[in-house]
């Protein structure tokens, strides 16, 4: 993950170079086609003037021979008026006619003569004019023709510095992609070696899924059969309900709150960096006040601004103290924190800061679209800042309103279920999203922003020093935001998850019996400490294996003796319930056996005395008492035979009513009542060890069920980071041939504008070569002249 934060960064910063270099080439271009536009001007300029030149020449020429042609006639005249004047000296005799018509043709040619002077006068002032104008001409056309041959050096020169740029450009992007397709490779092999793990540990989790099933059936029947410890009437201060310390449970506290420790230390870093180069920037942008005065609202901003350590500071000072609160010899759950309170009112005291300073925010961004250089772009992007910071100040509120439900708990008991618990961490973590989502956009939009910021004239070095400070604490806060919504999304079955909860409660555990646990482990510790101090010295690893197959034999036949021993009992037990019946029934029949023999003794006795009176009575009067004495003795003897119901903690008895009879009962019942307490105390200790059992299996099923959990999660992530390394090597590809493609194509345009360039430079020397060779001619015919 490093690398490929690395390689976003190297590439973004690549983007903001090629997007200068994108920017400088553009204004190249348009000065190259301005250049193009002015000599092609330049031209027209220069063919219109060689044209009137040479009509100018041309005209000269007529004129020279129209010169040349009235010299010849002027002489002509003088010759015929010298001839004239000496034939007039001859004839003076002749008549006034004649040299009155000498006179006029005289005075006609004069004017002509006159009119042909001035002529030739105004002819030669216009071609010593146009001479000079040429001359001008040729000298400024001269000092342009060098000053583009500076600018089309300069350009030679720019245009070389962009090739050798673009060419390592292109070799840095040709071994990143090298590097890329290797690291590409070797992705490719881990996703496979992944897969395969995957797979793996598919069919590793299917079968801990059935013996976990299996597992988790067999410890909830055990459980809902054989723990009858529940106390339903003080389930709070139950000492059975109290839960075990979970040491695993705080070491993963402490190693998650000593993670959350370094990214808030991050995340408290960037937002300081922010605040101090927002403060700078208000001093410089758009008035620097080391020139001239800011504004009152920017005076008050900057106040608020350099406030903002006494706000941020203490975020990571309450989470220090959080986290050096949360040992190993502690309980960690919301109930238990108190140091997540105070954490809870600086984070609020910095959403309120967020609040009072968010207005300036805004109207600060307000002055700098009202400033006169400010472009449509830089307005839109300037509104597109304005909505991001509202976005972020009301995902911070947010993030305040959850932290303070999660603090609440420690203040006040049964403030809130479990349920709503989870429900607040999940809506945590989608505020940590947001806040980094709303961060990357607003870094983005800066970026923008400072880029076209870098194109107004008026920029100053120090402006773009501090936002490329700003740029980089907005780099690391999105950075910084990102890991933190990471990590909470990573640790939210943790956070989420009960680590500590009385055993058949729904409840939270409250700080009662936190007291009770940690006074609970205590105990265990030192009488753990007691039995080591106590404990004699190890075994040697030989006797120990061997006490060990011993052990393991003597385990097995004790297995078979107790069950021998339990079927021996089972017909003990069944013996001596015979044994009893049979000597009650002894008993019985001893009883009978005795009540017989005195019945037949009185008998005996009646029929001796019953023989005596018949010897002195009449028979009849004999044989009445007789039957009544009989009939008195068969009813006590059916009285006898009377059953009578005996009923015991034992069972129900069936017996007839004797004194030896019932000493034999107590002392029946008294074995039985015996045999069965002892019995049932057996049952006891085989009862607690069952559910110390069950506990142990629910509690290694539990361990099962979160490993499997992480499992699922870490081959979630895995498949997810393939697939965006996927991604990314794909869009680096594409964007490699892209930027390549553009390169060249530039290229390629760059070249053929300098040939034509070179092709036009080549022709205007030797326009410029023929025209002084013209005028080198020009000037040597008007010195003939």
């Amino acid at each position: 993950m490093a690398n490929v934060t690395d390689l976003q960064t190297k590439y973004s910063k690549l983007a903001q170079e090629y997007s200068k270099l994108r920017a400088q080439n553009q204004v190249l271009k348009k000065g190259v086609v301005d250049e193009q536009a002015n000599s092609a001007s330049f031209k027209e300029q220069l063919k219109q003037r060689d044209q009137s030149l040479r009509k100018q020449e041309q005209e000269m020429d007529s004129l020279s021979f129209r010169n040349q042609q009235l010299a010849k006639r002027v002489e002509l005249l003088q010759e015929e008026l010298a001839v004239s004047e000496a034939k007039g000296k001859k004839g003076k005799s002749k008549a006034d006619s004649p040299s009155q018509h000498g006179l006029e043709t005289q005075c006609v040619f004069d004017e002509d003569l006159q009119k042909k002077i001035e002529e030739n006068e105004r002819l030669h002032i216009q071609f010593y004019e146009a001479g000079e104008q040429h001359s001008r001409q040729e000298s400024e056309l001269k000092a342009r023709l060098q000053e583009l041959e500076k600018d089309s050096e300069q350009h030679q020169a720019v245009v070389g510095g962009l090739t050798t740029k673009y060419m390592d450009t292109i070799e840095r992007l040709q071994s990143d992609k090298a590097r890329l397709e290797i690291k590409s490779q070797t992705l490719e092999r881990e996703a496979k070696e992944c897969r395969m793990r995957t797979e793996e540990c598919q069919q590793q989790l299917r079968l801990s899924q059935s013996e976990l099933n299996r597992q988790v059936k067999q410890s909830s029947s055990v459980i809902q059969e054989k723990v009858p410890f529940n106390d339903t009437k003080l389930i709070g201060y139950n000492s059975l309900n109290v839960p075990p310390h979970n040491r695993r449970h705080q070491l993963k506290a402490r190693d998650v709150a000593g993670q959350a420790l370094s990214f808030i230390q991050d995340l408290v870093a960037a937002l300081l960096n922010f605040h101090s180069y927002t403060e700078q920037r208000v001093h410089i942008y758009p008035l620097d006040s080391s020139i001239e005065p800011i504004s009152p609202l920017n005076q008050k901003f900057s106040q608020y601004l350099h406030e903002n350590a006494a706000y941020v500071r203490p975020l990571e000072d309450s989470f220090l103290h959080l986290h050096q609160s949360i040992t190993e010899d502690t309980v960690t759950v919301l109930e238990t924190v108190v140091k997540l309170k105070s954490f809870a009112d600086h984070f609020s005291s910095y959403t309120h800061f967020l609040q009072k300073i968010l207005p300036y925010q805004l109207k600060s961004l307000e002055e700098e679209c009202d400033t006169p250089l400010c472009t449509a772009a830089l307005t839109a992007k300037n509104q597109e800042l304005q909505s991001d910071m509202k976005r972020v100040t009301s995902v911070f509120e947010k993030m305040q309103s959850y932290i303070n439900l999660l603090a609440l708990p420690s203040v006040r008991q049964d403030a809130m279920p479990q349920s709503s618990t989870s429900a607040v961490f999940t809506q945590l973590a989608a505020c940590l999203h947001s806040l980094h989502d709303a961060i990357k956009d607003m870094s983005k939009h800066y970026n923008q922003k400072a880029s076209l910021e870098q194109e107004l004239p008026t920029i100053t070095q120090k402006l773009c020093t501090t936002t490329e400070c700003l740029l980089g604490s907005l780099g690391s806060l999105t950075s910084s935001t990102g890991k933190i919504a990471t990590f909470f999304s990573n640790n939210l079955d943790f956070f989420t998850s009960s680590g500590y909860s009385p055993r058949g409660s729904t409840l939270a555990l409250n700080p009662l019996q936190a007291e009770s646990m940690l006074a609970n482990k205590k105990k265990a510790a030192a009488y753990i400490s007691a039995v080591k101090k106590a404990r004699p010295q190890s075994v040697p690893y030989n006797d120990a294996l061997s006490n060990r197959r011993v052990l393991t034999s003597s385990t097995e036949s004790r297995e078979g003796l107790s069950q021998q021993v339990q079927q021996s009992q089972d017909k003990i037990a069944r013996l001596e319930q015979e044994k009893e019946h049979w000597l009650l029934e002894a008993q019985l029949g001893k009883v009978r056996l005795e009540k017989e023999n005195q019945r037949i003794a009185d008998l005996e006795a009646q029929l001796a005395a019953a023989q005596g009176g018949i010897l002195n009575s009449p028979p009849a009067a004999a044989s009445t008492p007789v039957q009544s004495q009989e009939e008195a003795e068969m009813e006590p003897s059916a009285g006898e035979r009377e059953a009578t119901l005996c009923t015991s903690l034992v069972g129900m008895l069936c017996t007839t009513p004797s004194v030896e009879h019932v000493g034999d009962e107590e002392s029946r019942e008294t074995l039985i009542k015996t045999h069965y307490m002892a019995r049932v105390g057996e049952l006891t200790t085989q009862l607690q060890i069952s559910d110390s059992k069950a506990v142990h299996f629910h509690s290694e099923c539990r361990a099962l069920a979160k490993r499997l959990a992480i499992a699922e999660k870490s081959r979630e992530t895995l498949t997810e980071e393939i697939k965006l390394a996927t991604q990314k090597i794909t869009r680096l590809q594409d964007e490699l041939a892209t930027t390549k493609r553009s390169y060249e194509d530039q290229l390629s345009m760059m070249s053929d504008h300098l040939c034509s360039m070179n092709e036009t430079l080549s022709k205007q020397r030797e326009e410029i070569d023929t025209l002084k060779l013209g005028s080198k001619g020009n000037a040597k015919k008007n010195k003939g002249r």
